[in-house]
């Protein structure tokens, strides 16, 4: 066992990996020893996760019907799929972000206005129109994974949660969704922080609408999503955390090195972009082709929302700019 491991466990938190059906792989689970007894995320609505999550419980001494207090870290399915189920069983309390709280209330309706949106962005930036129904198909399968849950309590940006043996703060940390959350012990340096930082891989910044503002035209505008990601791990890497322990993958104990090669990382890849369209403008899915070829269009999403990110980066650099074209699609140049 790792040394950031270890002081997880001496801090009587324990990592649950639980299966998840993306390519991701497990999802980590959080036991947190203390009073109440508390999980934080939980997995995906399946079967198998469930299994997984009553082995690992049981492992440690416990089982679902015990827990009394269920956190959520962002809306994403593998994270907050199961979390109606077990709060069923043990008739545990819910608490998370107070964004969240309403996402989560209508979870299918909210989920299903987030595909649309992807769907809108795909065609207004190039990516063709068969390709985009294929990718409506397999999102709603994918929301399958995530059911509703109502009645939690909203947790505000800078709360403290009082346990018997710790104290965790709320932070809000948006980026690779728009309700990420962190949940900080000051006192030990502990973070527990949902895919916000993950050993392995960097965390996309996934495109979605902003709920926070009405365009002019009355629909919600896009989330400067990797704008905010940046920012937010730049407060991160301000905590004085001795572990990290993210929602995939195992545990970091030196995160200002970890943020900085992944801001590292976002600069390098804006600069690319831009030198993408210094030959020429193009539209964000075509920047996506020339950068990975195929898979552009079989994850054509992911990919959107990545370049997407650097040429937001770009924009408010004041070295890119969008343009609308006479079918109302978008380009962008370089400036």
């Amino acid at each position: 066992m790792d040394d950031a491991s270890k002081k997880l466990e001496q801090a009587g938190i324990h990592c649950i990996p639980v299966p998840t059906p993306f390519s991701i792989g497990d999802v980590n689970a959080y036991l947190i020893e203390d009073d109440p007894l508390t999980l934080v995320d939980s997995g995906p609505a399946s079967t198998e996760a469930l299994e997984a999550l009553e082995f690992g419980l049981g492992m440690l001494g416990y089982s679902v019907a015990d827990l009394e207090l269920l956190l959520v870290t962002h809306h994403h399915v593998d994270h907050l799929g199961l979390t109606h189920r077990i709060a069923s069983v043990s008739g545990a309390e819910i608490a998370c972000l107070d964004g969240l709280v309403a996402y989560a209330a209508a979870f299918e309706a909210n989920a299903a206005a987030d595909d649309a949106f992807a769907a809108e962005l795909m065609l207004l930036h190039g990516v063709a129109a068969d390709t985009v129904a294929v990718l409506q198909h397999v999102a709603a399968l994918t929301r399958k994974w995530g059911t509703e849950f109502s009645g939690a309590r909203a947790l505000a940006d800078q709360d403290v949660m009082t346990f018997e043996r710790r104290s965790l703060r709320v932070i809000h940390a948006p980026g690779h969704s728009s309700t990420d959350t962190i949940f900080l012990d000051d006192e030990s340096g502990i973070v527990i922080a949902g895919d916000h930082l993950l050993a392995n891989v960097s965390s996309n910044a996934l495109m979605s609408p902003d709920r926070t503002s009405v365009g002019p035209d009355g629909a919600f505008p896009r989330r400067l999503a990797l704008v905010q990601y940046v920012s937010s791990l730049q407060a991160t890497r301000r905590i004085d955390a001795t572990v990290v322990a993210g929602g995939h993958g195992p545990p970091m104990s030196d995160h200002r090195a970890l943020i900085d090669s992944r801001l590292d990382h976002h600069e390098v890849r804006a600069g690319a972009v831009l030198a993408i369209l210094r030959q020429r403008r193009r539209s964000a899915h075509e920047i996506a082709e020339v950068m990975w070829g195929r898979v552009a269009v079989t994850q054509a999403f992911l990919t959107l929302s990545e370049v997407l990110g650097h040429l937001d980066l770009l924009k408010r650099d004041g070295l890119a700019e969008e343009v609308s074209l006479p079918d109302g699609t978008r380009e962008f140049v370089a400036r």
